[in-house]
Order: structure tokens, then C-alpha cells, then sequence
């Protein structure tokens, strides 16, 4: 699994690969609390090559969401959703909780 993080003017992409458990969930976890710390609440997550996710995963995206939202500084987005991840989220009822887009360049345009 890598982590790999591009921070541009306005944002910040983050991009993994493989499963997201309770293994590397931590590792997510650190990256988006380091660019947290570095004033950056303005995040896309590209999981266009995650293949799986899990609760532990679902609840390290939950504590970016809320991190990133907290006094109105940005929000976390997810681009390059894959079906599969999708349709989890919908069926847990996370799919209003997140915004979503199809690719990172119209992702880093919105903000």
C-alpha cells in the first residue's frame, strides 16, 4: 500500500492503492492528520485504485470529514469512487456524508 500526497494552491490530493483496513487504516489516518496539521482542510482523496474498505476505513473518512468541515475550512471528496466502494457507502448511508466526483481535475475545480 502507498500513500502519495500532491498539495496545490487551493487543495491537497491524496492518493492510495490497495485495501483500506484495519492494518493501513492508520496509515490513511496519519496522512490526513498531517496535512490537518499543516492547514490543509481542503482534501481529495483519489481511490480510483482502492479495492476495498472496510468499517475501520469508513471511520478514518468519517473523522477526516469532520475535521475538514469543522468551522466551515473545507471538506474531504471522493474522486474516482470505484462501484463496488460506492455502492458500500450506500448501503451504509454514508452517501450523503461525503461529496463525490468522477474525476480530479473537476474535483480540485470546485474548490
Amino acid at each position: 500500500m502507498a500513500i502519495q500526497t500532491t498539495e496545490y494552491k487551493r487543495c491537497a490530493v491524496l492518493k492510495m492503492d490497495g485495501r483500506i483496513d484495519s492494518v493501513t487504516s492508520d496509515e490513511l489516518k496519519n496522512a490526513l492528520i498531517a496535512l490537518n496539521e499543516k492547514g490543509v482542510f481542503r482534501i481529495i482523496f483519489n481511490m480510483e485504485d482502492v479495492s476495498f474498505v472496510s468499517s475501520r476505513g469508513f471511520w478514518v473518512m468519517i473523522e477526516a470529514q469532520k475535521n475538514c468541515k469543522r468551522y466551515n475550512r473545507g471538506e474531504l471528496v471522493l474522486a474516482n469512487l470505484p462501484d463496488k466502494i460506492k455502492s458500500s457507502l450506500d448501503l451504509v448511508g454514508l452517501n450523503q456524508y461525503f461529496s463525490f466526483s468522477d474525476d480530479i481535475v473537476s474535483a480540485v475545480g470546485n474548490f
